[in-house]
């Protein structure tokens, strides 16, 4: 009797017919530009980008939220190499045709945020102080309204 070591021919690998659909599919998508910006996921304060990514998603989704989705996405960031096109590939059976907005989206906050000292989006700390000066503009119309 021939033992299993007695097998010839190739291996799943080897087969073409069992080739790398992930590779088909890097270049049948087409992928926004900004994936192309390398993002050191080190400088980037995940804390400040998680409820982003959260009403996001959510958003794309019609108001459904997706835990799961939402900790894929996670999980994904939190790699050491974070590949932005296989990562638009893995959403893409969740958020469709929403992905590569998604992910031009997410890459473009990521990419500002490795770029400022506390790893927060540009975009975020402009909206924050946006809001800072409408909120002194208020309490000094109260306060004059007060007097």
């Amino acid at each position: 009797m021939a033992s299993g070591g007695g097998f010839r021919g190739t291996s799943a690998g080897q087969d073409v017919r069992f080739s790398n659909k992930d590779k088909k599919l890097m270049k049948s998508m087409k992928f926004p530009k900004e994936l192309d910006v390398k993002v050191d996921m080190k400088k980037v304060n995940m804390d400040i980008m998680k409820p982003w990514i959260a009403k996001r998603v959510t958003d794309l989704l019609g108001g459904l939220e997706d835990e799961v989705l939402i900790g894929l996405i996670y999980n994904q960031l939190e790699q050491k190499d974070v590949e932005p096109k296989m990562m638009q590939i893995n959403l893409t059976g969740f958020l469709e045709k929403n992905t590569s907005l998604f992910m031009k989206e997410l890459w473009s906050l990521l990419a500002s945020a490795q770029e400022t000292q506390g790893g927060v989006p540009q975009q975020f700390l402009d909206e924050e102080e946006e809001r800072l000066r409408r909120l002194k503009e208020q309490q000094e119309k109260l306060a004059v309204w007060l007097v």
